[in-house]
C-alpha cells in the first residue's frame, strides 16, 4: 500500500455466502474498488471498526456466540489476526465502537452490551464485562426484549451510548477512568415501537443523530457531555416507499466530516436518503436515491465527503457514489459484486 492509498474493508455475512473480510482498493479519481485480497477471521463479521491510530481492525462476530476479531494492519492490504476471536459474552455481536483500551459490543440477541481489553499491541485479552439491558416494547414480534443495537463513544471518550431496537431506548454508560469499563448511567427513551437502532455523533461533538428501523425516524438530540445526557430536539420522517408497499427498515447513518449532510439507508426503498443539517431547526429531508441494490445494510461516507458506500446485503453488491459538494446529493458511480455485504470501512 502506497503513501496516501484508501483501501476499503468489507465485512459479510458467512451464513448467507459470504467471504468474510474482502480488502480492496480505492481509486483515488473515482472511487472505484478493486478486490485485492480476503480472509474469514470469524464467522459473520457484520461490523468493523479502526483502532484509533488505525494500525488494528476489528471485527465483530454475529453468531449465536458473539465474538470480537482483532487484526494487524502492518500489512494493509492483508490483515493478520492477531489472536483467536474473544468471546463477547453475549449473542449477535451485531456492532462495535473501539477505545485506546477496550472494544465495546451490542449483542443483538442477548439484548447486552459488551467490552473487553486490549492489550497495547491491539490484541483483546481477558473475560469480557457484560451489561444486559431490560425491558420490551409492543411491536412483540420485534420487541418482546432487549435488543442492543448500536454503539457510539462520546467524542471525549468519557462515556459510550448504545441504541436499543427492543426498548425503544438510548441507554448512556460511564466510562470507568482507571480501565474503560461501563456503568449504566442514564437512559434516553423514544416513542413507543420507535426501534433505534445506529446512532452517530455530529462533528460539533454535542448533537447526536439516532435512526429508528421500526419508525422511519431520525431523532437529533442535544449531548451534554458534563451531566451525560440527551435531549430531544429534533424528528424527522425519512422518506420511504409508497402507501400500502412492504414496510421500510432503516439501517445505517453517516455524517460528513464537515457537519453539513447526513445520509441514511433505508431498506425496502432500497433509497439513500439525503438530510441537510445547515438549518438550526434540525435535519431537513433534501433528495432521496436509489442505493444501486437491494436491503442496504450500512453506508459509509469518505473523510472529504466526496463518495458514499453502501453495502447492499440482499442483492450482494457494494455500490458507490460521487456527492455533489454543493447538493449533498449522489450519483451513481460504480457496483462491486460481493456475496451478502454487511458494512463498509475506509482506511486512508
Amino acid at each position: 500500500m502506497t503513501r496516501g492509498a484508501t483501501r476499503a474493508y468489507i465485512g459479510s455475512f458467512t451464513s448467507q455466502g459470504g467471504r468474510g473480510i474482502t480488502v480492496a482498493a480505492v481509486d483515488p479519481a473515482d472511487g472505484a474498488l478493486t478486490v485485492l485480497s480476503g480472509l474469514r477471521p470469524l464467522d459473520n463479521s457484520s461490523y468493523l471498526a479502526l483502532s484509533r491510530d488505525g494500525g488494528t481492525l476489528y471485527a465483530a462476530g454475529e453468531t449465536d456466540a458473539g465474538a470480537l476479531a482483532a487484526l494487524d494492519l502492518a500489512d494493509p492490504d492483508n490483515p493478520r489476526l492477531l489472536a483467536p476471536p474473544t468471546p463477547a459474552g453475549g449473542a449477535g455481536s451485531t456492532h462495535l465502537a473501539v477505545s485506546a483500551r477496550r472494544a465495546y459490543l451490542a449483542n443483538y440477541t442477548s439484548g447486552s452490551v459488551s467490552s473487553i481489553a486490549l492489550a497495547a499491541d491491539g490484541t483483546p485479552h481477558g473475560e469480557a464485562v457484560v451489561t444486559p439491558h431490560r425491558g420490551s416494547g409492543p411491536v412483540t414480534e420485534r420487541q418482546a426484549g432487549p435488543h442492543a443495537h448500536g454503539v457510539a463513544l462520546s467524542p471525549d471518550g468519557a462515556w459510550l451510548l448504545c441504541a436499543d431496537l427492543g426498548t425503544d431506548s438510548v441507554l448512556v454508560y460511564a466510562l470507568d477512568p482507571a480501565d474503560g469499563t461501563q456503568r449504566p448511567h442514564g437512559s434516553l427513551r423514544l416513542p413507543a415501537g420507535d426501534g433505534p437502532r445506529h446512532l452517530v455523533f455530529h462533528p460539533d461533538g454535542t448533537t447526536v443523530h439516532v435512526v429508528s428501523e421500526l419508525d422511519p425516524q431520525v431523532t437529533t438530540c442535544r449531548w451534554d457531555a458534563d451531566r451525560g445526557e440527551l435531549e430531544v430536539t429534533a424528528r424527522t420522517a425519512l422518506p420511504g416507499s409508497p402507501a400500502g408497499a412492504d414496510p421500510d427498515y432503516p439501517s445505517g447513518l453517516g455524517v460528513t466530516g464537515d457537519g453539513r449532510w447526513l445520509y441514511v439507508a433505508v431498506r425496502g426503498a432500497d433509497e439513500v436518503a439525503v438530510l441537510s443539517l445547515d438549518g438550526g431547526d434540525g435535519p431537513r429531508v433534501r433528495a432521496s436515491v436509489a442505493c444501486g441494490g437491494h436491503w442496504p445494510r450500512d453506508l459509509t461516507v469518505s473523510e472529504d465527503g466526496r463518495r458514499l458506500y453502501v453495502a447492499n446485503e440482499r442483492s450482494g453488491d457494494v455500490t458507490w457514489f460521487a456527492v455533489d459538494p454543493e447538493t449533498g446529493v449522489p450519483a451513481p458511480a460504480g457496483r462491486l459484486e460481493l456475496p451478502a455485504p454487511a458494512c463498509v470501512l475506509l482506511r486512508g
